[in-house]
């Protein structure tokens, strides 16, 4: 049996009030999944606060298996087809519960993913998070992390797009508008309802602006504990498309939408102590950084091209991180330097690293746990750290290079040794079967590009 998760807990209480007033009619259980989305079922209130919140909500282990359409097959370490499609159990984490104003009547709560006996599904990006953030509670540490993602705006609607092959979709906004305060009126009225939307739900905004490409857009959002950060995103992302749809726009967060600047996912991230003491910082050091933050940016370096799969995991994603892109395409770290894929920021207690390589399309679940192994592998070897970067690491032939390709990135992820022990070989296997999968997908696809060199000419 799944141990039961705790019926009575203040957010399920408040839910509870909302339901018997009139007010909460369903509520969704989601889990994300390998591509960082929620997937899940509509409960009706009284079924999850009665049944599901204590004992948990039944869903097919495929969902946690399946590539960007959903298509399962053998390879993962949950084979879909062998145990017949049967369930696992989605455990609700009451610390999770969101109140969406776009949907009215509605909670969202995430969850974890067990096996009917009760062992969680180590797959699980959820989980895999957990597990690295346990081996940081083990040595008394605790991340803090933030997200930056960006997304394109357009004003035709996502069925358009669709039947239009998204050719010639209209960008919200005509020109670059970066950091611009003009210009912004066909993209506004949207953005706004997102952060007041967003802001209502419980997430903590600081910062918005338009980006450089036509229809661009950034929110930021407060740094929290490194798993509420990541369930933020989740809710935030899925969140940002409804409210879309519902307006007749449609949004993309794919990284490399055509030839113009790519959708970033960037990642800052800090440590403190289980006691909330900051540890990277050291006033006495010339530098201000302890030797623990040394050796964290030096693990970095050290497995970045080994763990580029769970920051890049799809064809796309090496669209961006090419040369002239204006993200990175080399291995180096820098003091506030943006042509480096590890960026140190801040000073005293807010002195962190922002980790520029995930895309929009990033898990941030995989992405964020990616950081802290490569970070414990720092620390555990106290490796040491290269001197910084001081000029445009994007152009400098000296810089190690970045997987250029997926194939690559699976090819130094599936292979190393690093992985094997921070993850597990059933995580290193599993993830790799999705990059496969997503390979194959493409290798059998014809695409624009083909027709229109091939067509007539060849």
């Amino acid at each position: 049996m799944t141990p039961n998760t705790p019926a009575h807990t203040p957010a399920f209480d408040r839910l509870r009030t909302e339901a018997a007033a009139g007010r909460l009619d369903e509520v969704v259980v989601a889990v994300p999944d390998l591509q960082g989305r929620l997937q899940g079922s509509r409960l009706a209130a009284p079924y999850f606060l009665d049944e599901a919140a204590a004992n948990g909500f039944n869903a097919c282990v495929y969902l946690l298996a399946t590539d960007a359409e959903m298509n399962t097959g053998p390879g993962y370490a949950i084979d879909a087809w062998q145990s017949g499609f049967g369930d696992f159990v989605l455990r609700p984490d009451a610390g999770t519960v969101r109140t969406p104003g776009w949907d009215p009547g509605t909670a969202v709560v995430l969850a974890d993913a067990h096996w009917p006996g009760g062992a969680p599904v180590r797959v699980a990006p959820r989980r895999v998070l957990r597990e690295q953030l346990d081996r940081l509670a083990a040595r008394g540490l605790a991340a803090f992390a933030g997200t930056e993602l960006e997304f394109l705006v357009f004003d035709d609607s996502y069925a358009t797009a669709w039947e239009n092959h998204y050719h010639d979709l209209k960008p919200a906004t005509r020109y670059n508008v970066d950091y611009s305060l003009q210009g912004l009126d066909g993209i506004e009225p949207l953005v706004r309802r997102i952060r007041r939307e967003m802001t209502a739900a419980g997430l903590r905004m600081e910062t918005a602006r338009a980006e450089v490409h036509p229809g661009q857009y950034e929110i930021v959002f407060r740094y929290d504990e490194a798993m509420t950060t990541c369930d933020n995103h989740v809710f935030f992302k899925n969140g940002v498309k409804q409210i879309a749809a519902q307006e007749g726009r449609a949004v993309t967060f794919m990284p490399k939408f055509d030839a113009g600047e790519g959708n970033s996912c960037h990642i800052h991230l800090s440590l403190r102590g289980t006691d909330g003491t900051p540890v990277l910082a050291d006033a006495q050091a010339e530098d201000g950084m302890s030797d623990l933050m040394r050796h964290f940016i030096a693990g970095q370096l050290a497995c970045l091209a080994d763990f580029t799969l769970l920051m890049a995991p799809n064809i796309n994603s090496y669209k961006r991180l090419r040369p002239g892109a204006f993200a990175p395409t080399g291995i180096g770290w820098g003091r506030d330097n943006r042509t480096c894929p590890v960026r140190v920021v801040g000073t005293g207690s807010s002195l962190r690293i922002e980790h520029r390589v995930p895309g929009g399309d990033a898990n941030p679940y995989l992405a964020v746990a990616a950081v802290i192994a490569a970070g414990l592998y720092g620390i555990e070897n106290e490796l040491p750290l290269p001197e910084p970067h001081a000029s445009n690491a994007l152009a400098d032939p000296a810089v190690p290079r970045l997987p250029g390709t997926l194939t690559e990135a699976l090819r130094r992820w599936e292979h190393s040794e690093t992985a094997a022990k921070a993850f597990g070989e059933d995580v290193v296997g599993h993830l790799a079967t999705a990059a496969r999968a997503e390979l194959e997908a493409f290798e059998s696809a014809v695409t624009d590009w083909e027709r229109v060199r091939g067509f007539e000419r060849l």
